[in-house]
């Protein structure tokens, strides 16, 4: 379950660029840590590399400490608006307040136009601080609870 942060932290600067503008050494970082998350730590054996990440219309959004990156998302259009996804930090820089800054910056990025994600049942908490609200009834994506949320606007934003 999902605490909050451990402490106020500074708030962390995010970056933000579009698939075909990341750089090999960026692009490797964000692989990597989706890797380290998703595959490692998770156990999810799943094709992480979907022909997404290079799209022009696919934004990366992250956060860097001492080279590495620590914490990042994706956003894809779907529809009428868009998919936030592949949402993960470091498990050393957890409760630090990145992925809120994440999906702050991702909200702000793309105003009114209407975000989905499928959050894990874990960190529903984590989603609802940044002001996304369960849609949906609880489904199973490989092999993990997730619950499908949109952003709620700025009301929800904390």
């Amino acid at each position: 379950m999902w605490q909050g942060c451990r402490r106020e932290a500074d708030v962390p600067t995010v970056s933000m660029k579009a698939g075909p503008e990341l750089s090999t050494a960026v692009l490797h970082g964000l692989l990597r840590l989706r890797s380290d998350v998703f595959i490692v730590e998770q156990g999810i054996i799943y094709a992480d590399i979907d022909g997404k990440d290079l799209r022009s219309s696919t934004t990366h959004f992250w956060v860097s400490e001492d080279g590495d990156i620590a914490s990042c998302l994706r956003v894809v259009p779907e529809g009428s608006g868009a998919r936030v996804g592949r949402v993960c930090t470091r498990h050393s820089r957890r409760r630090l307040g990145y992925g809120i800054a994440l999906l702050k910056s991702a909200v702000q990025e793309y105003g009114g136009a209407p975000l989905i994600l499928d959050g894990q049942l874990a960190v529903v908490d984590f989603y609802r601080a940044a002001g996304f609200v369960p849609a949906g009834p609880e489904f199973i994506d490989d092999g993990i609870p997730h619950v499908p949320m949109r952003w709620e606007g700025r009301a929800g934003m904390r």
